[in-house]
């Protein structure tokens, strides 16, 4: 999320008067900001803000700049303590990165479509195969597009139905506003046309030519218009043919999964409404599925002649419903499929000739259930030996088969994907990912315990620890959580954090409310006016493993992003004491001031997520959580923070000023560490090698404040 509306063009005079102390030259000493008076209106009263001068929208001034830049060296000059120990884990974790990988072929059309990795390349190469003759075709190769780029990423790419030509979505800043290229698959040569300021998502027509994009707004950068461009054509000439009137929704588009039609989709916190076109039918006008209306959700696929929907609509867990292509436009239409049930959560769906697979959630874990068409009393689920697991759908572009291709992994399990047959039960391992260096699946034990909440709610946690870890209260604790927008956090393989548990740590993934792995009710539980349930639920779960011989006491360390990193700076003001460390990357912090302005990036797409402070009764909810307000003069545990200067999710400005408060509040001598990547946004930096090595520099900090330096 995030920026704000003033740019700070300085004249020389003026800046003079930020430049930080003298001591500051001095890159062993944390630099300190100086203050400046700012006052923050609203509606319910006014706020100081002394460190807003922080913010620059364009990104050029020289004292913000400088102030970053001292930061970043600040942090070098202590991270050169414990170099070796970091180039050590930088070479542990690329090591159990298999170089030379690819993807899991699927096969659409004429060809079978995969990635792969180049040793020693930071990028993936996207290619494919013929079905006729096996000749393969390099289609993008993204180390030669990020060529002498410090930035570089491939957002998205669809090829066209005729296969000839492949439109992709480029992003040279980490700011997610992407250009549209088009290349001529025939002679590997992009075409003239460009498109710029786009957002992430794109579909084509049938007639090869028609390509839609969605627009966003260059300040707020909120996705407000889808544009048809026809090939060869001037981009200014591409026709709007939707516009969002409500900054509240976002935007997205693509093809159904037969590509029989182009959907558009606005979506908010609460409500969405898709709109249709068939994709031969470039230029007619879209119709709405069904109109929007507030706290009714719903998605949609098409099979042979009908919608298959899932929504909420009277059911807070979801449920499945059908109507007829011809009979679209209003919800009295829509034919029950599959009943809602309080116990089960409907993810997701795919639609196949004979059956219906259908992603679910019971019991906090992430399955899959097998229906068929004419015997839905026989479906099945597909099993799992281990306690906490995650299933989830491949790639399936095709209906008519009996094979789905699904993804297995758990915290012991690299992910693994497999292809099941619906109707014999066939079930074959089609790759699983290879873990290089000592890995050995059976030297380590994964667990599902469940912490008890303040209110006396139920908490699932799942653990990974090495086998024969003594019990004894004595181990390091990683404790991980996310916890916002009903984004769960599944108990996937992660292959970095063995570099912490084969040194003892046990690793944990805290299930907290605010997330959906319970269900509907469990992210409900965890928003707007139940925020706060969020972070007492991960203040819990750390007290359950230390009263449980988990964890050591004094050995806790924390770690969230984004909205995980308002956690963690919610959990530094409520219970600073009950943590050695915590991480915080690229940290929503600074909630109210973010939400009472609208010029920032996604702040009124959040209002449902956050409430509008523009309100009292959110106003003062929210000011009483919110980690930059509400810091005080006390001890807290040493601090990692990071952020990224093109962010457009967490402004960079937010973690800035929450770090240079803590740096005036702080009452202890334990390390606070700010790092700014000037090259990157929200996601970091964008070279897999990189991203290993961030995870790397972190580790170390966490193992160089237990003393194991190695």
């Amino acid at each position: 999320m995030y920026k704000n509306a003033v740019t700070l063009l300085l004249a020389a005079s003026w800046v003079s008067s930020f430049w930080l102390n003298a001591n500051d030259l001095n890159r062993n000493l944390p630099p300190v900001a100086v203050q400046q008076p700012y006052t923050v209106s609203s509606p319910h009263g006014d706020r100081q803000d002394p460190y807003y001068w922080l913010r620059d929208d364009s990104r050029t001034s020289p004292t913000v700049l400088d102030y970053l830049h001292r930061e970043n060296d600040y942090f070098a000059a202590y991270a050169k303590a414990y170099q070796p120990l970091t180039d050590k884990l930088t070479a542990e974790i690329i090591g159990r990165i298999k170089q030379d990988d690819s993807s899991v072929p699927y096969n659409k059309g004429d060809y079978s479509y995969y990635s792969y990795y180049e040793s020693g390349k930071e990028y993936p190469v996207y290619a494919r195969k013929s079905l006729k003759d096996g000749t393969e075709q390099v289609m993008l190769d993204v180390n030669q597009l990020a060529a002498d780029k410090d930035y570089y990423r491939v957002a998205n790419w669809q090829v066209s139905p005729d296969q000839n030509l492949l439109a992709y979505l480029e992003d040279n800043s980490g700011r997610r506003q992407y250009t549209l290229k088009i290349r001529d698959l025939r002679t590997g040569q992009d075409l003239a046309d460009q498109l710029t300021g786009l957002s992430g998502s794109l579909a084509w027509a049938a007639d090869n030519q028609t390509l839609y994009v969605i627009q966003n707004d260059p300040v707020t950068l909120l996705s407000t218009t889808v544009l048809q461009h026809k090939l060869g054509n001037p981009p200014a000439q591409a026709k709007a043919v939707y516009q969002e009137p409500d900054n509240s929704f976002y935007l997205s588009l693509g093809n159904s999964r037969d590509d029989s039609y182009v959907m558009i989709t606005s979506e908010s916190t609460v409500s969405t409404e898709i709109r249709v076109q068939p994709s031969s039918q470039p230029e007619t006008g879209f119709k709405v599925l069904a109109p929007r209306q507030r706290d009714v959700q719903y998605s949609a696929e098409h099979h042979q002649g009908r919608w298959i929907i899932k929504t909420d609509w009277q059911a807070p867990n979801f449920r499945l419903m059908t109507v007829a292509a011809d009979k679209i436009g209003d919800r009295q239409h829509w034919q029950p499929l599959l009943a809602h049930d309080e116990q089960v959560f409907i993810q997701d769906f795919a639609a196949f000739d004979n059956y219906l697979a259908i992603s679910e959630r019971s019991d906090g874990l992430r399955r899959i259930r097998i229906m068929p068409w004419q015997s839905p009393d026989k479906a099945f689920y597909v099993t799992s030996d281990e306690a906490a697991y995650v299933t989830r759908f491949e790639v399936n572009p095709e209906q008519n088969t009996d094979w789905l291709r699904y993804s297995y992994t758990s915290l012991t399990t690299p992910n693994s994907v497999y292809k099941l047959n619906m109707n014999t039960g066939e079930k074959q391992l089609l790759k699983q990912t290879e873990v290089l260096g000592n890995f050995e699946q059976s030297n380590y034990v994964t667990e599902r315990v469940w912490a008890t909440a303040p209110d006396g709610v139920k908490v699932p946690v799942s653990l990974l620890y090495r086998k024969g870890l003594p019990r004894d209260g004595s181990a390091p604790l990683y404790q991980y959580a996310y916890g916002s927008y009903g984004s769960s956090a599944d108990p996937m393989f992660r292959s970095t954090v063995f570099s912490l548990v084969d040194r003892g740590f046990v690793y944990a993934i805290a299930h907290i409310r605010g997330g959906q792995e319970m269900g509907r009710h469990w992210y409900e539980d965890g928003k707007l006016l139940n925020k706060v349930n969020t972070f007492t639920d991960y203040i819990a779960v750390t007290d359950h493993l230390i009263a449980n011989n988990y964890a050591a006491k004094d050995k806790v360390f924390g770690m969230g992003g984004s909205a995980g990193g308002l956690l963690m700076g919610a959990v530094a003001n409520m219970a600073p004491q009950k943590y050695r460390a915590l991480i915080a990357h690229v940290p929503f912090v600074d909630v109210v001031t973010t939400m009472l302005d609208e010029t920032i990036p996604l702040t009124t797409n959040e209002f449902d997520e956050w409430g509008n402070p523009k309100e009292k009764a959110y106003y003062d909810y929210m000011l009483a959580y919110s980690p930059y307000d509400q810091l005080s003069k006390q001890a807290y545990p040493a601090l990692y923070v990071t952020t990224g200067l093109y962010d457009s999710q967490v402004q960079y400005f937010e973690p800035a000023k929450w770090v240079a408060k803590l740096r005036t509040h702080k009452t202890d001598q334990n390390p606070l560490l700010f790092k700014t990547n000037m090259e990157a946004g929200h996601g970091g930096k964008s070279g897999r090698f990189s991203r290993l090595a961030e995870h790397a520099q972190e580790y170390a900090f966490i193992l160089n404040l237990l003393a194991i330096n190695e």
